[in-house]
């Protein structure tokens, strides 16, 4: 199961090689001056990575992002355990993969746990998927946002898009005025709920019907298909196209903090997900279950839970996000207004309440080679 939400990969100072350094580090080197994280982007930053350099004198700290969860976890699994000291993922695979396969390790829930009550409402619980079933506290989570489709209120307003929700894809007025934002993990989910079908449970065979003929409708009334979301945001900004399918605070947002504000991410109003049409991905941050694991770790864990460095997440290069620890006053106040517009806050309470968690698609493989072969077409 591929999850692209970011569609390009960055290195910061050596971490394009860390692969290798992992299997060429000596056996005396001392980790207690080295960090590794496999991240998505943000925190492979000079914004993030510098200052905590800083704080840590003498500190190597490495960073290279993914371009989706699998492809990370399955770094860990083929035999870079002891090359990363943390992963960071989205919210079902700590749970449901990385704990269980013991490829992550607990934390210290006295360090961390008092974290989660300055925390946003949504995670000041505090968030039951940081926490594996058994009870350990296996992840810390920052930033996260409501994703399902994009439109131009110019054209199509935000009422009529969040009241026809995904059916506004299969009217046939709206053939040849959408885009596809091609992120195949995320369209299987949204072609599922298109379709009426609840993609995190078994579809059986009359969700695989539904999917099929929802699929084709929409490959079938897309005017472009691309994996840019600066080229989607464009075309939506041009008039080229009046929507955009799968996209969300997380795409919509650059063109906002450029002064588009017509252009806005929308969440359902309903859908079959328990009546929720909606669907939130929430990062989780894991220590790598690294026999030699740096020290470093865990005091990098903590140090992103700081004010100017949450901040720094949240506004990474290119695109921006909620982080959970807008919660507390005292970091709200670093965003600005048109910050705070670019990343839909005023909405964002009501979109979350509309929003299912992200989970694992139960039946992927086999909705993943009816999407591909009608996206080819």
């Amino acid at each position: 199961m591929e999850l692209t939400r970011r569609q390009f990969t960055k290195y910061l100072g050596a971490g394009a090689g860390l692969a290798a350094f992992g299997a060429a580090r000596p056996a005396f080197a001392a980790r207690d001056k080295e960090m590794n994280i496999l991240c998505w982007e943000g925190y492979n930053t000079d914004n993030v990575l510098g200052p905590f350099r800083k704080a840590f004198p003498g500190v190597t700290a490495r960073a290279e992002s993914g371009t989706s969860d699998p492809d990370m976890i399955n770094k860990l699994r083929a035999g870079e355990l002891k090359v990363w000291d943390l992963i960071n993922v989205n919210q079902p695979w700590a749970r449901q993969q990385l704990f269980p396969e013991k490829l992550i390790k607990p934390l210290s829930k006295e360090r961390f746990l008092p974290y989660f009550s300055k925390m946003s409402p949504e995670f000041s619980a505090p968030y039951p998927l940081a926490f594996a079933e058994s009870g350990e506290l296996i992840g810390m989570p920052q930033r996260y946002g409501p994703f399902s489709f994009v439109v131009n209120t110019d054209k199509i307003s935000r009422k009529t898009a969040e009241d026809q929700g995904w059916s506004l894809f299969l009217d046939p007025a709206m053939k040849g005025r959408f885009g596809v934002l091609t992120y195949d993990n995320w369209n299987v989910i949204h072609l599922c709920l298109t379709a009426g079908v609840n993609p995190f449970k078994a579809v059986g065979d009359d969700g695989v019907t539904k999917f099929t003929e929802a699929t084709k409708t929409v490959f079938g009334g897309a005017k472009m298909l691309s994996d840019d979301l600066v080229a989607m945001n464009t075309a939506l900004i041009n008039g080229e196209i009046d929507a955009y399918f799968t996209g969300g605070t997380y795409t919509a947002s650059p063109a906002r903090f450029d002064g588009a504000n017509n252009i806005r991410a929308i969440t359902p109003n309903s859908g079959p997900v328990d009546g929720k049409g909606g669907v939130v991905w929430v990062e989780l941050t894991s220590v790598v279950n690294n026999p030699d694991v740096s020290p470093l770790a865990e005091d990098f864990l903590e140090f992103v839970q700081k004010a100017e460095i949450a901040k720094a997440v949240s506004f990474a290069e290119g695109t921006y996000n909620p982080v959970s620890q807008m919660g507390d006053p005292a970091i709200f106040k670093l965003w600005n207004n048109a910050e705070l517009d670019a990343i839909q806050w005023d909405s964002l309470s009501e979109e979350l309440s509309r929003s299912a968690d992200f989970s694992v698609v139960p039946d992927y493989d086999a909705l993943l080679k009816i999407y591909t072969a009608a996206k080819r077409r």
